[in-house]
């Protein structure tokens, strides 16, 4: 039984993180976060796949290779991307910085950086924030490092849970922040994950690498791929449980609240895509392949005239048949039917006479479901989004200002 608990990132043994304000952001909000494990722990990431990855990123991936950390420390409201020289030595700093601090070797810190690409981080400020944030660190600190790592989301997001494996209460603790700039491939957002399971390397990474392609990689806002996202999961092995070293029942026990973890936080993201009234989510069904249920949730899920419409409370299917159509999927457009919530709208590509004002009141609600069902296999795929309000463009059509 999985046991949903408060703490976030500090829930499990071990470990402790801090936010706080070093004047990034301008406006006294926290944008510096620290998150430290007591002892070294066995760690994992899955990173953007955009071609441009930030400074910050890139240190961290060549980090990862040894598969142990202690630290990992984000700034947020200044992306370290695109800044040339500057911006890989800015990183190697930060790291060394926050080892001297963390009594460890610099390349057992990882290091995130999110917000506007193409400015220099001003490291005095950076460099304070990281000793206040070392001296700040606390086993309550995790709702502090949630709320520093967020740009433009509006509410932070984190989750707790406690599970039983090997005889031992084992828990897993998460942060996450992403509104803008979120589709699949991993550039959605930035994750950390906390967990005091004992658990072998290999396990680790093979279990987040089986989570990911159907919860982060299954959220899309606007179709937009960024270029400092990742998903870091660290294991301390301080519940003292014997060790997962096998593909056993007690992986898939750990494995099952991983993914309850990120499945919580990936329609957290959604729910707060930049200016989102409803979370969406897109079901697929009947698809012949794997890849093309794939093609047509992500299609319907990123269209900008499905977003609207949804907005709009106004049930358009039309916009749901053209995405599915031109995703790429092979189907019979004759055989496709389509439900907004419980109400079947479209039959065997055919329009349906329905009660538009019960599809108003469906479209109506803070969470809406679409169901498209293609009628020409087994397969089956589904995807989180939001709708698109006014805001959205006045968020990011004043993002630097």
């Amino acid at each position: 039984m999985i046991n949903v608990i408060s703490g976030g990132v500090t829930a499990p043994k071990g470990f402790k993180a801090s936010g706080v304000s070093c004047g990034i952001k301008g406006n006294k909000s926290k944008d510096i976060a620290l998150i430290c494990s007591d002892d070294i722990a066995v760690v994992s990431g899955v990173f953007t796949t955009n071609t441009v990855k930030g400074h910050s990123l890139q240190l961290t991936m060549e980090h990862i290779k040894s598969g142990y950390a202690r630290a990992v420390v984000i700034n947020s409201g200044n992306a370290n991307a695109c800044v040339g020289k500057d911006g890989d030595k800015d990183a190697k700093e930060i790291a060394e910085l926050t080892a001297n601090l963390l009594n460890c070797q610099s390349e057992n810190v990882l290091v995130g950086s999110t917000g506007v690409i193409g400015v220099p981080l001003n490291m005095p400020h950076v460099r304070s924030g990281i000793r206040t944030a070392a001296s700040n660190l606390s086993e309550e600190g995790g709702r502090d490092a949630a709320q520093a790592i967020m740009t433009t989301d509006l509410l932070e997001k984190e989750i707790a849970v406690d599970i039983e494996i090997q005889g031992e209460r084992v828990k897993i603790g998460a942060i996450a922040k992403g509104s803008g700039m979120i589709h699949p491939n991993m550039a959605t957002m930035i994750s950390i994950i906390t967990t005091d399971v004992n658990i072998s390397r290999g396990l680790l990474d093979k279990a987040l690498k089986e989570v990911i392609p159907h919860t982060f990689n299954r959220v899309s806002v606007d179709g937009e791929t960024s270029v400092c996202d990742m998903v870091l999961i660290f294991a301390n092995g301080e519940a003292e449980n014997s060790g997962i070293v096998n593909e056993d029942i007690e992986y898939r026990t750990f494995k099952s609240a991983l993914e309850y973890v990120c499945i919580n936080l990936s329609k957290l993201i959604a729910k707060d895509g930049e200016g989102a009234t409803k979370l969406v989510e897109i079901g697929i069904e009947g698809a012949s392949s794997e890849e093309d249920a794939y093609k047509a949730v992500c299609a319907i899920a990123k269209s900008p005239l499905v977003k609207t419409a949804i907005f709009g409370e106004d049930a358009n299917w039309g916009r749901i048949i053209t995405a599915a159509g031109y995703s790429g999927a092979e189907f019979d457009p004759n055989l496709i039917d389509i439900s907004i919530g419980d109400l079947l709208v479209c039959r065997n590509g055919t329009a349906l006479k329905f009660d538009e004002s019960k599809a108003k009141d469906i479209l109506k609600k803070d969470e809406v479901t679409i169901k498209v069902n293609l009628k020409k296999g087994t397969f089956s795929d589904r995807m989180w989004t939001c709708d698109f309000s006014y805001d959205y463009v006045k968020i990011n059509g004043s993002y630097r200002s």
